[in-house]
């Protein structure tokens, strides 16, 4: 068995105040120093942390997220230009504001894609005249033929060279996706050839009107698109009380 333990004293605490004017730690210590007759000049305002931080560089284009361009507006399609009437000498082919008339046949512009004109010459005429023009003139330097049968053979000879020689104008019209048309056109090349280089010139001038004006409006829809996009596709709203 344990021996009881000794009875326990409570010992209350004594607390001692102290002045840290006349006594204590810093009795004799240094003394306060005074405020300063004249004030002290007022520092300059400090600068803004964001101004004084350096700025972040634009981050660099990556393949794989270019860099957007904005293409410029296309200016409005211009005015079509109207064209004079032209016909040819013998009245077979004319050129219209609206096409290309040919020995009653319409073409519209739009549908061609040039024309051209290539001087044929008839090779049978041509052989024909210059064997008979050769023959008869020899036949008469033989004393074969005499001066009249000989100077009507010469005559026809010359005839049929030149007949072969003049030859015709072939026509051909190209049309794309479609048959080539060819076209026989008799009289003076150079006139035939002016009037190729007119028709070309206003079928270009008509495919450029096209694409100006198609370029222009496809544009457009492409801008008014992402506009008109989120209410297209919206449907009834679920949410909405009924």
């Amino acid at each position: 068995m344990q021996a009881p333990l000794p009875p326990l004293r409570h010992v209350p605490p004594y607390w001692v105040r102290t002045s840290t004017g006349s006594s204590g730690a810093f009795v004799g210590g240094t003394p306060r120093p005074e405020p300063a007759a004249t004030p002290l000049p007022t520092p300059p305002p400090a600068e803004p942390v964001a101004a004084a931080l350096p700025q972040p560089s634009p981050p660099e284009p990556s393949p794989e997220q270019p860099i957007e361009t904005f293409e410029p507006l296309l200016p409005p399609p211009p005015t079509p230009e109207l064209f004079t009437t032209l016909r040819s000498e013998d009245g077979r082919l004319v050129l219209t504001n609206d096409g290309l008339e040919l020995n009653k046949e319409q073409f519209s512009w739009r549908e061609l894609e040039g024309v051209d004109v290539q001087p044929v010459r008839w090779l049978l005429g041509v052989l024909l005249g210059a064997f008979t023009f050769l023959g008869f003139l020899a036949a008469y330097l033989q004393f074969w033929l005499k001066t009249v049968p000989a100077a009507l053979g010469i005559g026809l000879g010359l005839a049929l060279l030149a007949w072969g020689l003049r030859g015709t104008n072939r026509w051909r019209v190209h049309r794309p996706g479609r048959q080539t048309r060819y076209f026989a056109l008799t009289g003076p090349a150079h006139s035939w050839q002016t009037l190729a280089t007119e028709a070309n010139r206003r079928i270009g001038q008509r495919h450029h009107e096209t694409a100006t004006a198609a370029g222009y409006w496809l544009q457009q829809t492409a801008l008014v698109a992402p506009v008109a996009s989120p209410t297209e596709g919206a449907g009834p709203d679920t949410h909405a009380p009924v």
